[in-house]
């Protein structure tokens, strides 16, 4: 009997079997522990990574944008600036004694009978010296229908003086011929037949047939 006794303490006790259980949920425990603390130092590791990564590429980015040519900066610079007005030709001297008429606008009439040669008359006839061809001459001007004074155009209307060559064949031929030899500071009334105007089938939106101008010649330089 004492032998069985022996034999069944050098076996395995149940109170040694649950302490073997006991301890082996503690080490399956603190394998899982060590397991969280792992994946967690890991996710923190990838975060600092992530942030660093970051805030590398903003600092690339911005160095850059520094390593930039002058020129490429200055060039950009220049394109957001807003481009210069073009400079303005010099205004022409208007003679210091022009007549009060040319200050304001005329009326034109339509003429009379049949036009069949280009006719100047001088309405107030200037101070200056006489236009040459060549030159650029500053006017003001209307422009009608010869035969039922309709008035097709008119500088006044514009607000501002024309400016033009003449005597160069930039004109229509009845300015040419008609304004040359005019002092500056007349008023002149040309009646143009339609072959030294624009024609008795003008296209484009032309005055077509005879006209009537009534020219203030301001200019000439």
């Amino acid at each position: 009997m004492s032998e069985r006794v022996q034999n069944r303490s050098a076996g395995q006790s149940p109170g040694t079997k649950a302490e073997r259980r006991l301890a082996a949920q503690l080490a399956a425990k603190k394998a899982a522990e060590a397991k969280r603390r792992r994946q967690s130092i890991l996710g923190a590791f990838v975060g600092v990574l992530a942030v660093a990564g970051l805030i590398g590429g903003i600092v690339w980015k911005n160095s850059g944008d520094d390593d930039k040519p002058a020129s490429t900066a200055a060039s950009a610079s220049a394109s957001a600036a807003p481009s210069a007005e073009p400079t303005a030709p010099p205004a022409p001297q208007l003679p210091a004694d022009i007549d009060p008429a040319l200050k304001t606008k005329p009326t034109v009439e339509a003429g009379k009978g049949e036009l069949k040669k280009l006719t100047v008359t001088t309405l107030v006839k200037g101070k200056g010296a006489a236009v040459k061809a060549g030159q650029q001459i500053t006017t003001n001007y209307v422009g009608v229908f010869y035969k039922d004074g309709k008035e097709f155009d008119a500088s006044w209307n514009n607000g501002q003086p024309a400016t033009f060559p003449i005597g160069v064949g930039q004109v229509i031929p009845g300015w040419d011929q008609g304004l040359v030899g005019v002092p500056v500071g007349s008023r002149v009334q040309l009646d143009i037949p339609a072959e030294l105007a624009y024609g008795n089938n003008a296209a484009g939106g032309r005055p077509a047939g005879p006209l009537r101008f009534v020219v203030d010649v301001l200019a000439a330089q």
